[in-house]
């Protein structure tokens, strides 16, 4: 059963513009055949303040999202080094 795909809107309004295109279409890929599919066998869970969401790795990027149901909820996506900064201020 495939899973839905929901984006905040901060995803593609703020996240998405700072990501080349080249590497912009490796994450979409990877969230298109990972997360859609089974998203607990590739994703991996946050700890500590982000306890409850997980995390799928695209090279240098973090995937952040939630599972609810049959969906997933794509909460961010930005480099490894601002990605869970980011994620506290943004939840």
């Amino acid at each position: 059963m495939p899973f839905n795909l929901i984006y905040h809107p901060d995803v593609k309004s703020i996240d998405l513009p700072l990501i080349n295109t080249k590497l912009k279409d490796r994450i979409k890929k990877a969230i298109e055949t990972r997360l859609m599919t089974v998203p607990h066998l590739y994703g991996e869970p946050l700890r500590k303040t982000l306890k409850g969401y997980w995390k799928l790795r695209v090279g240098d990027y973090r995937v952040v999202f939630k599972i609810r149901a049959n969906e997933v909820w794509i909460l961010g996506i930005r480099h490894r080094k601002d990605v869970y900064f980011e994620m506290d201020r943004r939840l």
